[in-house]
């Protein structure tokens, strides 16, 4: 007996999950983002890679960040920035949800550009 006779011919087959791409809007978004800087350490919040999800919706964007610091002084300021930037490309209201992760340079794109190594 082969192993395809074995097969459960009833057994679902597993969706194929492919990484949906980006729309128009949200490209544009984190573009607008990369102009909001974290005054503290002078790089903006999508080279921090402190932006983790943009989601564009009928009559609400929503952006869901880090910050680097789980008490930043700097977090209301830059929740207001990253709004402002946001509704300058996309003119809806735009809701931050500020993500309890833990943020960490291996989240960013390019480590590199704090200027040491790991």
């Amino acid at each position: 007996m082969n192993d395809e006779s074995k097969q459960d011919p009833n057994a679902a087959t597993p969706p194929a999950t492919t990484p949906e791409a980006p729309s128009q809007q949200e490209m544009a978004i984190r573009s607008a983002l990369e102009t909001v800087m974290d005054p503290e350490i002078n790089l903006s919040v999508i080279d921090l890679g402190l932006i983790r999800e943009v989601a564009v919706g009928a009559g609400a964007t929503h952006v869901k960040m880090m910050l680097t610091t789980p008490f930043c002084p700097y977090a209301p300021q830059m929740i207001a920035d990253v709004k402002q930037a946001a509704e300058s490309v996309v003119p809806q209201p735009t809701e931050v949800e500020i993500l309890p992760d833990p943020w960490s340079p291996e989240l960013m794109p390019d480590p590199g550009l704090l200027g040491y190594s790991f």
